[in-house]
């Protein structure tokens, strides 16, 4: 498993503290991105174009959302579209989500039944 340069890092008070994201490549077609920190509305389009990058590059992205502490509507929203995209595009967003946080938001707003979810972050000799 190869890691990646993606750690999103934000200057002045916006810290890599708030989210950090990072990419590991599982074989040819398969990046997961773990996810840790707060996604607001700062931050959400760099999440969404950096998940939205992924997808693009591999056709299987596994988002693991189980460092999330504060999920915004505007994160909820990041999270909707790149999904959408990955649907038109033919490609697999499936995300790993255990963090209580996360979960009350999805389901809070009745999203959850629009992603894909797997149980945990597969090996690369899985898929």
């Amino acid at each position: 498993m190869a890691l990646l340069p993606g750690t999103l890092s934000r200057a002045g008070s916006l810290s890599s503290d708030i989210l950090d994201l990072q990419v590991a490549e599982h074989g040819p077609g398969t990046r997961v991105v773990t996810v840790v920190g707060e996604v607001d509305a700062f931050v959400a389009p760099e999440l969404a174009s950096f998940l939205t990058a992924q997808l693009i590059a591999a056709t299987i992205v596994v988002v693991d959302l189980d460092g999330v502490r504060f999920l915004s509507s505007a994160g909820l929203r990041a999270l909707f579209e790149v999904n959408e995209f990955a649907i038109r595009e033919c490609r697999d967003l499936l995300l790993v989500c255990h963090s209580q946080t996360a979960n009350w938001a999805l389901e809070a707003t009745g999203l959850r039944e629009h992603f894909m979810f797997i149980e945990e972050i597969p090996y690369a000799a899985v898929l």
